[in-house]
């Protein structure tokens, strides 16, 4: 019973103040894509969860909703496409770089990049990249850690 209290105190309340909001309620207006969820990571990246299937709508043709958020904003954006399937929101969140392979057991998410220079994205400086990705995932799902091989 203790460890399903562990894992229940890990995921994050999610809570919005006014500026958060007003972002949310200007994605929205732009894209015309359901949000789902809007933070700051802590990379100091502005991230929107869309709803699925709304992923191609929120980032417009060659990206264009993307480029006017972050003109309108200026600071960089990134959208992420939710899903309740942990591997699938992993492989969204992770984009543009690809995975051979995502894994998930024992409470560990293990990514396989397809590459080096991915492997290298996807970690960052001294796991920077990797820890702020593990932060975002658990706040929708109850993981330990998250590795790249």
């Amino acid at each position: 019973m203790a460890a399903a209290a562990d894992s229940q105190d890990k995921m994050q309340k999610i809570k919005y103040d006014n500026t958060l909001m007003k972002l949310m309620s200007f994605f929205e207006a732009v894209t015309k894509a359901r949000l789902k969820d809007c933070f700051v990571d802590q990379n100091e990246l502005l991230v929107f969860v869309v709803e699925p299937a709304q992923y191609g709508l929120a980032v417009g043709k060659g990206g264009a909703n993307v480029k006017r958020i972050e003109a309108s904003l200026k600071r960089k954006v990134k959208i992420a496409e939710f899903s309740d399937d942990l591997v699938q929101f992993v492989a969204s969140l992770i984009q543009p770089s690809k995975a051979k392979g995502i894994a998930f057991e024992g409470g560990i998410i293990t990514i396989t990049p397809d590459s080096s220079e991915s492997r290298g994205y996807l970690i960052g400086r001294a796991g920077k990249n990797l820890r702020n990705m593990e932060s975002i995932i658990q706040r929708y799902f109850p993981i330990k850690e998250v590795k790249v091989v």
